[in-house]
Protein backbone atom coordinates (compact mmCIF):
# COMPACT_ATOMS: atom_id res chain seq x y z
CA UNK A 1 0.00 0.00 0.00
CA UNK A 2 1.37 3.45 -0.76
CA UNK A 3 0.45 6.59 0.23
CA UNK A 4 0.52 10.39 -1.47
CA UNK A 5 1.72 13.17 -0.05
CA UNK A 6 0.31 16.79 -0.47
CA UNK A 7 1.47 19.51 1.45
CA UNK A 8 -1.90 20.81 0.75
CA UNK A 9 -4.68 19.31 2.80
CA UNK A 10 -3.83 17.74 6.60
CA UNK A 11 -5.16 14.52 5.15
CA UNK A 12 -3.68 11.63 3.67
CA UNK A 13 -5.33 9.67 0.82
CA UNK A 14 -4.15 6.42 -0.45
CA UNK A 15 -3.51 5.27 -3.61
CA UNK A 16 -4.97 2.01 -5.18
CA UNK A 17 -2.45 1.40 -7.93
CA UNK A 18 -0.38 -1.38 -8.04
CA UNK A 19 3.33 -0.67 -8.41
CA UNK A 20 4.12 -3.55 -11.47
CA UNK A 21 7.93 -2.01 -12.41
CA UNK A 22 9.24 -4.73 -9.89
CA UNK A 23 7.50 -7.57 -10.95
CA UNK A 24 8.51 -6.51 -14.52
CA UNK A 25 12.54 -6.01 -13.49
CA UNK A 26 11.88 -9.38 -11.92
CA UNK A 27 10.46 -11.06 -14.55
CA UNK A 28 12.96 -9.85 -16.79
CA UNK A 29 16.05 -10.62 -14.92
CA UNK A 30 14.81 -14.41 -14.46
CA UNK A 31 14.32 -15.00 -18.38
CA UNK A 32 17.83 -13.78 -19.09
CA UNK A 33 19.02 -16.35 -16.63
CA UNK A 34 17.01 -19.16 -18.04
CA UNK A 35 17.69 -17.76 -21.64
CA UNK A 36 21.49 -18.27 -20.28
CA UNK A 37 21.40 -21.47 -18.38
CA UNK A 38 19.36 -23.69 -20.87
CA UNK A 39 22.20 -24.13 -23.49
CA UNK A 40 24.73 -25.21 -20.89
CA UNK A 41 22.66 -28.08 -19.65
CA UNK A 42 23.01 -30.18 -23.30
CA UNK A 43 25.67 -32.31 -23.65
CA UNK A 44 28.32 -31.45 -26.00
CA UNK A 45 30.96 -33.85 -26.81
CA UNK A 46 30.57 -34.65 -30.27
CA UNK A 47 30.79 -38.46 -31.32
CA UNK A 48 30.02 -40.00 -34.85
CA UNK A 49 28.12 -43.28 -33.29
CA UNK A 50 28.33 -46.15 -35.88
CA UNK A 51 24.16 -47.40 -37.30
CA UNK A 52 22.43 -50.20 -35.69
CA UNK A 53 19.52 -52.09 -36.67
CA UNK A 54 19.24 -53.35 -33.64
CA UNK A 55 15.76 -52.95 -31.65
CA UNK A 56 15.63 -49.81 -29.37
CA UNK A 57 15.46 -50.36 -25.78
CA UNK A 58 13.82 -48.41 -22.76
CA UNK A 59 16.00 -46.15 -21.56
CA UNK A 60 16.81 -45.40 -17.89
CA UNK A 61 15.77 -42.10 -16.41
CA UNK A 62 19.24 -41.23 -15.74
CA UNK A 63 21.81 -43.01 -17.98
CA UNK A 64 25.53 -43.25 -17.19
CA UNK A 65 27.47 -42.75 -20.51
CA UNK A 66 31.13 -43.58 -20.63
CA UNK A 67 32.22 -42.23 -24.51
CA UNK A 68 35.34 -43.00 -26.51
CA UNK A 69 36.26 -39.97 -28.85
CA UNK A 70 37.54 -40.30 -31.78
CA UNK A 71 41.25 -39.12 -30.10
CA UNK A 72 40.94 -42.09 -27.39
CA UNK A 73 40.00 -39.83 -24.89
CA UNK A 74 37.14 -41.01 -22.44
CA UNK A 75 34.27 -38.97 -20.48
CA UNK A 76 32.02 -39.89 -18.17
CA UNK A 77 28.84 -37.47 -19.25
CA UNK A 78 30.26 -34.34 -20.01
CA UNK A 79 33.46 -34.89 -17.96
CA UNK A 80 36.61 -36.02 -19.39
CA UNK A 81 38.56 -38.64 -17.16
CA UNK A 82 41.99 -40.28 -17.59
CA UNK A 83 42.11 -44.04 -18.02
CA UNK A 84 43.58 -44.97 -14.58
CA UNK A 85 41.10 -42.98 -12.57
CA UNK A 86 37.94 -44.88 -14.54
CA UNK A 87 37.19 -47.18 -11.78
CA UNK A 88 37.36 -44.78 -9.12
CA UNK A 89 35.16 -41.93 -10.73
CA UNK A 90 32.51 -44.42 -11.91
CA UNK A 91 32.53 -45.89 -8.35
CA UNK A 92 31.48 -41.97 -7.30
CA UNK A 93 29.07 -41.35 -10.08
CA UNK A 94 27.27 -44.80 -9.71
CA UNK A 95 27.65 -44.44 -5.90
CA UNK A 96 28.74 -47.48 -5.43
CA UNK A 97 26.31 -49.67 -7.28
CA UNK A 98 28.39 -52.26 -9.64
CA UNK A 99 24.72 -53.78 -11.40
CA UNK A 100 24.58 -50.08 -12.98
CA UNK A 101 24.46 -50.37 -16.43
CA UNK A 102 26.86 -48.52 -18.43
CA UNK A 103 26.34 -47.01 -21.74
CA UNK A 104 29.16 -47.16 -23.82
CA UNK A 105 29.25 -44.85 -27.00
CA UNK A 106 32.19 -44.91 -29.25
CA UNK A 107 33.26 -42.92 -32.22
CA UNK A 108 33.25 -45.49 -35.21
CA UNK A 109 36.44 -44.10 -36.42
CA UNK A 110 38.02 -45.69 -33.06
CA UNK A 111 40.10 -49.20 -33.21
CA UNK A 112 38.12 -52.36 -32.14
CA UNK A 113 41.37 -53.23 -29.58
CA UNK A 114 40.68 -49.55 -28.27
CA UNK A 115 36.89 -50.39 -27.79
CA UNK A 116 37.97 -54.14 -26.18
CA UNK A 117 40.73 -52.49 -23.76
CA UNK A 118 37.66 -50.06 -22.69
CA UNK A 119 35.37 -52.86 -22.19
CA UNK A 120 38.07 -54.53 -19.65
CA UNK A 121 38.73 -51.37 -17.82
CA UNK A 122 35.12 -51.78 -17.12
CA UNK A 123 35.28 -55.22 -16.18
CA UNK A 124 38.34 -55.05 -13.87
CA UNK A 125 36.46 -52.18 -12.00
CA UNK A 126 33.70 -54.61 -11.35
CA UNK A 127 31.31 -52.94 -14.08
CA UNK A 128 29.55 -56.01 -15.83
CA UNK A 129 26.43 -54.51 -17.70
CA UNK A 130 27.64 -52.90 -20.44
CA UNK A 131 25.26 -51.62 -23.26
CA UNK A 132 26.69 -50.17 -26.53
CA UNK A 133 25.48 -47.07 -27.71
CA UNK A 134 24.28 -46.87 -31.55
CA UNK A 135 22.31 -44.94 -34.13
CA UNK A 136 19.06 -46.48 -35.31
CA UNK A 137 19.64 -47.43 -39.00
CA UNK A 138 15.97 -47.44 -40.21
CA UNK A 139 16.10 -50.90 -42.52
CA UNK A 140 13.91 -50.13 -46.52
CA UNK A 141 10.56 -51.90 -46.68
Amino acid sequence: MSVRLDHGEDTLDEVHEINVTPFIDVMLVLLIIFMVAAPLATVDIQVNLPASTAEPRQRPDKPLYLTVRSDLTLAIGNDFVARELLPGTLRSATGGEMETVIFLRADKTVPYGELMEVMNLLRTAGFLRVALVGLEKVSPP
